[in-house]
C-alpha cells in the first residue's frame, strides 16, 4: 500500500503543498511562477522586454527576449536540460552562484510546478540560432522530444499554458492583480519594458510598464494622489558585500499612516524582515541625530519609530545572491546579516540626503514632532480615560446588548446604524451567543483625522471598548512596535486572543447613508484594525432588499436578479396578487424577519471581509476617502457609465 510519487505527479496529487492553494490567488501565482524566471535573465543583464499575453480560453503566453532556456543534455537525466527544468522539480540554475548572481526562484520548484498543474504547455526556445519547441500535456509529460522547427537569429524563452480546470477552482484570470503585479515588477527592475495584453474580451486591453525612474517613480506613483512635503522622493542606491541595497522614501503632509513595500530579489516579503528592520532602526537613528545636530529637536526630545514612520511611503528592494526565506512562500526575509548591511547603507545615504537639503529634514524632524505631541496628547487622554474606566474592558458601552457566553470564539457582535434597527437586532438575536451595538449617527472619517481626534469620537471608543481595547492596535492597548521587531505586535495570529467576539459584523441599511457607514467603518477597520480583518473576524451583514408577497407566503429576494426571478415564478401562476415590499432602512424589518433572514447563522448569507491587495486597497482608501478632491472625481467620471440605478 505504499506508494512513491515520482516528478510532478506529486505536484498534482497535492498542489496546496506546493503553491499554497488552488484558489484564484494561487491561479495567478503560475503566472509569477514564469514572469520571475524571464525577471532574473533581466537581473542578470540579458533581458529588457517581457510580454504577458491572456488569449480566449484563459492560455497565458509569457515572452521574453532572453538568453533562452539551455537546450544541452544533462549529464545525469541526459535528457535536454530545458526538459528536465519543465519536468523535474528542484531542477534549475540557481542552486549555485554559475547560473544567476541575483534570482528570485531558489526552490526549483516554480515552473515544473505550472507544468504540472496544466492541461497542457508549450515552450519555445530561441538560442544558437536555433528555434527549438515542445509539447507537454496533463500532468507535465512531453508529447515528443524537442524538435527544431526553423532556423533564427532571435534569442529568447516562450512560455505558453493553459491551466488545468480540474485542478483550479477557476481559471478565470484577473486582468487588474496581473497587471499591478507586472508594473510592480517593471518598478522594481528600471529600464525593463514589460508589455501586457488581455485578448478574451472585444475590447482587447494593451499595457506597457517601463519606469526609468525605478522605485524612486514607485514612490511617487503610491503618493500622487496625496500632497507630499517634498518635491522630489529621496533616493539611496549603493552595493556593499555584494549586496545591493535601494531604498527610495517620501513624506506626506496631512497622511497619518506608513506605507512601506520591502522586497528581496523583486520578491515582495509581506512580513517584512531583516532588510526592514535595519531601515526602520536607522531611519529613527538619523532623524533623531539630525534633530539634535541642528537644534530642532529640543533637550531631552527622542521621536519614537512611530512619530517618525508617520505618513511616511516607502520602498525598500535589496538584491543578494543567498537569500534566505521563511517558508516556499518567501513572506519574510532571515538574512541575519542583512539588517546590519541595510542600516549601515541607509544611515550613511539618508543623513548625506537630509544635510545637502536642510530643508527637507527640517520639515521631515518638524512632522515627526508634531506625531510625537499628538501621540503625547492621546496618550495621556487615553491613561485619563483608562483611570476614569471609558476604555476598560470591563466597563462596556451603555448601548450594548451584550450575549452571555463567555467563548470568545462562538460570540459575534452586530455593528448597526440607529437605535431602530438596534431595537430589532436586540429583540431577534439569539442572547446566548450576539451581542448588538448601535451607531448614532455617521463615526469619524479616519482617513482624515490625527489619533487625538479619533480617540476623541464616542462612537469609534464604544467600539473600541466593546471589541476589546488590546485587539485595535495603536488605539487600544496594544504596544507600540518601534524599531523593535521581538515587541510584542497586534497581527492576525494574536488579535484572536484579544478579541471579546470573533465575528464582528456590519449591519446597515440597503441605502445610500447605509453604505456610507459602511465604508466609514471599513476605513476605521483598514487604518487602526488591520490584523482583526486580516484575521478573517470582520464581515458584511446581507440583509434582503424585499419582501415578496402571494397570498399569505412571502419571498425575500436579497438583490434585483432574485426579485426578478420570484416575479417570474409567481406570474405564471394565475389568480395571485402579488405585494412587493422595498427594505431601505433595517428597522423597517420586524425581530422575527431579521432574525430569520439576516441573523440566523444557519440561514443568513454574510460576506467576509478580506485584503486581496493591501496596496489596491490603500490606494482605494486613499482616493475615496482622502482630502483630495480631484482623484475621486476622476474615479467617479471613470465608473459613472456603469451606473445603472443610482439612489439620491
Amino acid at each position: 500500500t505504499i506508494k512513491v510519487l515520482e516528478g510532478v505527479e506529486a505536484v498534482r496529487r497535492r498542489p496546496a503543498m506546493y503553491i499554497g492553494s488552488t484558489d484564484k490567488d494561487r491561479l495567478h501565482h503560475l503566472i509569477y511562477e514564469v514572469v520571475d524566471n524571464s525577471v532574473d535573465e533581466a537581473l542578470g543583464g540579458h533581458c529588457d522586454e517581457i510580454t504577458v499575453i491572456i488569449d480566449k480560453g484563459d492560455v497565458v503566453s509569457v515572452k521574453d527576449n532572453g538568453r533562452g532556456i539551455p537546450i544541452d543534455l544533462h549529464k545525469q537525466k541526459n535528457l535536454p536540460a530545458a526538459e528536465v527544468v519543465l519536468t523535474t522539480l528542484h531542477a534549475g540554475g540557481k542552486f549555485d552562484s554559475g547560473g544567476y548572481k541575483v534570482s528570485g526562484g531558489l526552490h526549483g520548484v516554480g515552473v515544473s510546478c505550472v507544468n504540472a498543474l496544466s492541461q497542457w504547455l508549450t515552450l519555445d526556445i530561441y538560442r544558437d540560432e536555433t528555434h527549438y519547441f515542445q509539447k507537454y500535456e496533463t500532468g507535465g509529460r512531453p508529447l515528443a522530444p524537442v524538435r527544431k522547427p526553423y532556423a533564427g537569429t532571435a534569442t529568447g524563452t516562450t512560455v505558453t499554458y493553459m491551466p488545468d480546470p480540474t485542478i483550479f477552482e477557476t481559471t478565470d484570470h484577473n486582468a487588474d492583480t496581473i497587471s499591478y503585479y507586472l508594473r510592480e515588477m517593471a518598478y522594481l527592475n528600471k529600464g525593463l519594458k514589460i508589455n501586457f495584453t488581455d485578448k478574451r474580451t472585444d475590447e482587447v486591453r494593451s499595457e506597457t510598464f517601463f519606469y526609468e525612474g525605478g522605485i524612486s517613480a514607485y514612490v511617487s506613483h503610491l503618493n500622487e494622489k496625496k500632497d507630499p512635503l517634498f518635491a522630489n522622493p529621496i533616493y539611496i542606491c549603493k552595493e556593499k558585500d555584494d549586496v545591493q541595497v535601494e531604498v527610495a522614501l517620501q513624506y506626506c503632509k496631512d497622511y497619518y499612516d506608513e506605507h512601506m513595500l520591502t522586497f528581496a530579489n523583486n520578491i515582495r516579503t509581506k512580513e517584512g524582515g531583516t532588510h526592514l528592520s535595519g531601515f526602520r532602526t536607522a531611519l529613527t537613528r538619523v532623524i533623531n541625530n539630525f534633530g539634535k545636530k541642528y537644534d530642532v529637536l529640543k533637550k531631552g526630545e527622542t521621536l519614537s519609530g512611530d512619530d517618525v514612520r508617520e505618513g511616511l511611503t516607502a520602498v525598500i528592494s535589496i538584491r543578494l545572491s543567498n537569500p534566505q526565506f521563511e517558508g516556499q512562500t518567501k513572506a519574510k526575509l532571515g538574512n541575519s546579516e542583512i539588517k546590519g548591511i541595510v542600516d549601515s547603507v541607509v544611515d550613511e545615504a539618508l543623513m548625506y540626503a537630509m544635510e545637502r537639503d536642510a530643508n527637507v529634514g527640517k520639515a521631515i524632524v518638524t512632522k515627526a514632532m508634531n506625531a510625537m505631541r499628538v501621540r503625547d496628547a492621546a496618550r495621556r487622554a487615553q491613561d485619563l480615560a483608562r483611570r476614569k474606566s471609558v476604555l476598560e474592558s470591563t466597563t462596556l458601552p451603555g448601548k450594548l446588548a451584550d450575549c452571555s457566553s463567555q467563548d470568545a470564539s462562538k460570540c459575534e457582535i452586530y455593528i448597526v446604524e440607529g437605535d431602530s434597527a438596534g431595537g430589532s437586532a436586540k429583540q431577534g438575536r439569539d442572547r446566548e451567543f450576539q451581542a448588538i451595538l448601535p451607531l448614532k449617527g455617521k463615526i469619524l472619517n479616519v482617513e482624515k483625522a490625527r489619533l487625538d481626534k479619533i480617540l476623541a469620537n464616542e462612537e469609534i471608543r464604544n467600539m473600541i471598548t466593546a471589541m476589546g481595547p488590546e485587539a485595535v492596535g495603536n488605539l487600544g492597548a496594544g504596544k507600540d512596535k518601534g524599531d523593535d521587531e521581538s515587541a510584542e505586535v497586534i497581527d492576525k495570529d494574536s488579535v484572536g486572543k484579544k478579541l471579546r467576539y470573533h465575528k464582528i459584523i456590519i449591519m446597515t441599511d440597503a441605502d445610500v447613508d447605509g453604505a456610507h457607514i459602511r465604508t466609514l467603518l471599513l476605513t476605521f477597520f483598514y487604518r487602526h484594525a488591520r490584523a482583526v480583518i486580516e484575521a478573517g473576524h470582520v464581515y458584511i451583514a446581507q440583509p434582503p432588499l424585499y419582501l415578496v408577497k402571494s397570498g399569505k407566503k412571502g419571498q425575500y429576494a436579497y438583490n434585483e436578479e432574485q426579485l426578478q426571478t420570484i416575479l417570474k415564478e409567481k406570474r405564471t401562476k394565475e389568480g395571485e396578487t402579488i405585494g412587493i415590499q422595498r427594505y431601505k432602512g433595517l428597522g423597517e424589518m420586524n425581530p422575527e424577519q431579521l432574525w430569520e433572514t439576516t441573523m440566523n447563522p444557519e440561514t443568513r448569507s454574510m460576506l467576509q471581509v478580506k485584503i486581496d491587495d493591501a496596496e489596491i486597497a490603500d490606494e482605494m482608501f486613499t482616493t475615496l476617502m482622502g482630502d483630495k478632491v480631484e482623484p475621486r472625481r476622476d474615479f467617479i467620471m471613470k465608473y459613472a457609465k456603469d451606473v445603472r440605478w443610482l439612489d439620491i
